[in-house]
């Protein structure tokens, strides 16, 4: 018989298939370190800019974006806008300001190589509609930089809850907002029935939500105070992978009362197309007891049966009221009551003795010993004065 090789002998894989399942293994473990190691970005990386080498012959259309702003930016827009100009034609976007429609309108160029300048520079002359300043205003032309305009004016009905809950977003001498804009690191305008922002695209999430929620009647305070634990939280390495949930406070509403629920429900059945079934007649009951078939005499024999029975009931239960006064009362348990104990015996003798001595003395009069400390005081004076 021929022998059989050593990889091949018995159930379980030969050496050179360990060695590569271990090389697989291996391999996974790295792709799988390498994967957490994505997921955070290091600190100090930027994305780099885009140049003209990226896309060196251009656009092939030319775009444009108009918006309207009001009557009263209409100064502070003819002072700044060279600047305007100025800051566009660095990216090769030409801007028009129109005073008689009360429009801006951005254009890009045959020179335009990013696609983006076109968003920026809209994104640009919105904000300076919104009464955002100039010198903020043009820093969405930076590539770090986004920009969101929160429309708040349909959130609330009354117009008076909506102005006190804008006032709330402010504070006091602007403290809430100015607090908002440290966190997040964003510029926040609160301009009429909008809240213009510009900043970071983390920092415009977390404001659009402290916006929303003010709207709501929750009080900027609490989401300030969440933003401030999460920036603690930050800067610790080992919590960057792990939930905070457990770290953040939890928020609960007091002041709501709950609706009083009413005592009768009413309930409303299952529609059904079909109509209700139709009650049945004295003549269909008699028929389901037998009744009909009766004659009048064996009738009228059972009308008396049940009359007489129903007045036998009646007696009885008057008869039982009554019987109700002669029952006797429960008579309570009787309580013994303790002698009073003769081991400790008064000596009266000794009271009557300290009567007699209270009787004796006048009220508010010295004891003996006083008067004769007194006495003698008084014959030393009248021993000094002789």
């Amino acid at each position: 018989m021929a022998a059989v090789p050593e990889e091949e002998a018995g159930p379980g894989p030969g050496p050179k298939r360990r060695e590569k399942q271990k090389g697989r293994n291996k391999k996974k473990a790295a792709s799988a370190v390498d994967e957490s190691e994505l997921l955070t970005v290091p600190d100090g990386w930027k994305e780099p800019a885009f140049t003209r080498e990226d896309n060196p012959k251009g656009l092939l259309e030319e775009s444009s974006f108009a918006t309207l702003f009001p009557k009263y930016r209409e100064a502070y827009l003819k002072e700044c806008w060279p600047l305007v100009q100025k800051a566009l034609g660095e990216h090769y976007v030409n801007a028009a300001l129109d005073l008689i429609e009360g429009s801006m309108t951005v254009t890009t160029t045959k020179k335009t190589f990013d696609p983006y300048a076109i968003i920026r520079a809209r994104d640009l002359i919105k904000l300076l509609a919104r009464s955002v300043p100039f010198e903020q205003a043009v820093r969405i032309l930076q590539d770090d930089v986004a920009c969101d305009i929160i429309k708040i004016g349909s959130l609330v009905r009354k117009r008076e809850t909506f102005i006190k809950r804008r006032a709330r977003l402010l504070g006091p001498k602007g403290s809430t907002l100015k607090a908002l804009e440290l966190l997040t690191n964003c510029y926040i305008m609160v301009q009429g029935n909008t809240v213009s922002a510009l900043g970071p695209f983390s920092g415009l999430k977390e404001v659009r939500k402290v916006v929303l929620d003010t709207m709501k009647n929750i009080h900027p305070i609490y989401n300030i105070k969440t933003l401030m634990i999460k920036r603690e939280l930050a800067k610790d390495p080992e919590l960057r992978t792990q939930s905070w949930e457990r770290f953040l406070p939890k928020f609960k509403r007091k002041n709501l009362k709950k609706r009083k629920e009413p005592k009768k429900k009413n309930t409303k059945k299952e529609y059904t197309p079909f109509p209700p079934p139709q009650p049945e007649s004295q003549i269909d009951k008699e028929l389901a007891s037998g009744e009909y078939f009766l004659k009048e005499r064996q009738k009228k024999r059972k009308k008396m049966e049940e009359i007489k029975a129903k007045q036998a009931d009646a007696i009885k239960r008057r008869q039982e009221e009554r019987n109700k006064a002669f029952i006797p009362p429960k008579e309570k348990p009787v309580v013994k009551t303790k002698k009073a104990s003769t081991e400790k015996k008064i000596d009266i003798e000794a009271i009557k003795e300290k009567v007699k001595n209270a009787k004796k003395k006048k009220l508010g009069a010295l004891s003996e010993e006083e008067v004769k400390l007194k006495m003698a005081a008084d014959e030393k004076k009248k021993k000094k004065k002789k």
